[in-house]
């Protein structure tokens, strides 16, 4: 009878205490990494930004470009 408590009651503690804390930790620990970019991404939205100024000035070049040279080119319907 002995030998059943000494293999029972470290498997109820383990099932009681560590097994809930272990869980637990672990879905917080995968929730926290969900919930924030990583450093990459970050990297990349910002890269993405850069092009967008980037091109947005150019566009509004070419726009002042046409409007200089060519007048009513944006109602011109094709």
């Amino acid at each position: 009878m002995s030998g059943m408590v000494v293999i029972f009651v470290p498997i109820v503690v383990f099932l009681v205490i560590v097994a809930p804390l272990w869980l637990i930790l672990h879905y917080w620990s995968r929730n926290k990494e969900k919930k924030g970019l990583s450093e990459e991404d970050q990297d990349v939205i910002e890269e993405v930004a850069q092009t967008i100024e980037k091109l947005s000035g150019r566009i509004n070049n070419l726009e002042a470009i046409l409007d200089d040279q060519h007048k009513g080119w944006r109602n011109h319907n094709h």
